[in-house]
């Protein structure tokens, strides 16, 4: 692929203009190329001709996760023969997708990466060393590897979990950046406190976050990350979002104002419930279009994430449009004793709770047809002293978001498994058992 880095530092005006231009290249190969988007155009009366510019695509209607698993084979615009790489999203909100990338495509995905990765104010000269697993049909870890193979900067290839060799790894290679998952950092420094590990001198100085959210919505560090930053200061942590069906990402610079968005590869909109763009005072639903995606692209992708979106100039120069951390998804959204909440706010309120040492969160459905709370504690708090730390617990919930859901003690072990089943990519702290 062209690549235009400097892009990212036009005007407003260039920014746009050069979308345009990238979305009409997209929208001759899909017409060219694309079972699913054949048939939607045609079923609606809209021509691919007309789609010239990003306020055009209010045209088309939207896709979903539920068209990509009803339709999956229908997006792939190239036989398998092409395809170079097959991976599958994760499954969180319903059955796997697969979704096939041809070689320019693992280009694509390795520059946006080198950008994450730049955008960190990492080179050539770092080693990074990757805490996410590689296999597993995971798109991301792949992802991290290539765009460090594509800055040309030092690789140590870990995997996740195993802290111990974590640090073995860290105290041979002298890494200066990890990719990792925040909850994850926080058993490294546990580790290292209880080994006798001086982490506060270590050679990591940067860490790339996946997974897990890093700002409140004024950039604010949240509760894991302030806990994160007071335990382990000397470490500069850095957001990223991404999804497996995005194929892209936005990160952080080192001005910590939001992901930036790759203008050479993606267009993003912002949507309501129905479909109409919002302000940045309101968050809105992560709606994507590709550029430049050969194997599998979409159009006016619904991601089901919830994101405050931002325009004006960052200090780093670059003026392209930022996100916040991810404030929810549409699909876990809770209604509870009238509160309308998502998991990452129930998050904030346990990851600032002495003696929780994990836990996870469950959603039913109650005999009256409403959602029920479970907060499943994984802690070595005496049996004697669980009513008192659970008075604890509701009281803060109540403090926090103003109501208290119902809480169950178990044993760290019990809910790590839990947590990590066998055939996770990545930490499972949220469970849907809703009818």
């Amino acid at each position: 692929m062209d690549r235009h880095p400097e892009i990212q530092f036009k005007s407003a005006k260039e920014i746009a203009d050069f979308q345009d231009m990238r979305l009409r290249e997209q929208m001759a190969y899909i017409k060219e190329h694309s079972p699913y988007y054949q048939r939607l155009f045609k079923e609606h009366g809209i021509s691919f001709d007309d789609i010239k510019t990003v306020a055009d695509l209010q045209k088309v209607p939207v896709t979903t996760k539920k068209e990509l698993q009803e339709f999956n084979k229908d997006f792939f615009c190239v036989p398998m023969s092409e395809i170079t790489d097959i991976v599958t999203t994760s499954g969180t909100l319903g059955d796997p997708v697969t979704i096939g990338l041809t070689k320019n495509d693992l280009d694509r995905l390795a520059y946006n990466e080198r950008s994450t990765f730049t955008n960190a104010g990492l080179t050539k000269n770092d080693t990074i060393q990757l805490m996410t697993t590689v296999d597993r049909r995971f798109m991301a870890g792949l992802a991290y590897f290539l765009g460090a193979v594509d800055l040309g900067a030092g690789i140590v290839r870990v995997g996740n979990g195993i802290p111990e060799l974590q640090w073995d790894t860290i105290k041979r290679m002298h890494p200066t950046c990890c990719m990792a998952v925040p909850s994850f950092l926080m058993k490294l420094i546990d580790y290292a406190e209880a080994h006798g590990i001086d982490y506060h001198n270590c050679s990591l100085k940067k860490a790339v976050c996946i997974g897990e959210a890093l700002r409140n919505k004024d950039f604010s560090f949240n509760t894991l990350s302030q806990k994160l930053h007071d335990r382990w200061p000397e470490l500069q942590l850095f957001m990223t979002y991404a999804s497996t069906e995005m194929q892209t990402g936005f990160s952080e610079c080192e001005a910590g104002r939001g992901g930036h968005l790759q203008p050479e590869l993606i267009i993003v909109e912002f949507l309501d419930d129905n479909n109409q763009p919002v302000g940045e005072d309101e968050a809105g639903e992560v709606t994507i279009t590709h550029i430049g995606v050969e194997g599998m692209p979409l159009i006016r992708f619904k991601t089901g994430d919830l994101c405050y979106h931002h325009t004006e100039p960052c200090s780093c120069g670059r003026n392209t449009l930022r996100l916040s951390s991810v404030v929810g998804r549409k699909g876990q959204m809770i209604k509870y004793k009238g509160t309308t909440l998502y998991p990452s706010s129930l998050y904030d309120v346990i990851d600032d709770i002495e003696g929780v040492s994990n836990y996870v969160i469950e959603i039913s459905t109650n005999e009256i047809g409403t959602d029920d709370i479970l907060i499943r504690v994984g802690t070595t708090t005496p049996q004697e002293e669980h009513d008192k730390f659970e008075k604890q617990i509701k009281d803060l919930f109540r403090a926090k978001i103003r109501v208290a859901p119902s809480v169950r003690f178990e044993t760290p072990e019990a809910i790590h498994a839990v947590m990590f089943p066998q055939m996770s990519r990545k930490p499972i702290k949220f469970i849907d058992k809703r009818k």
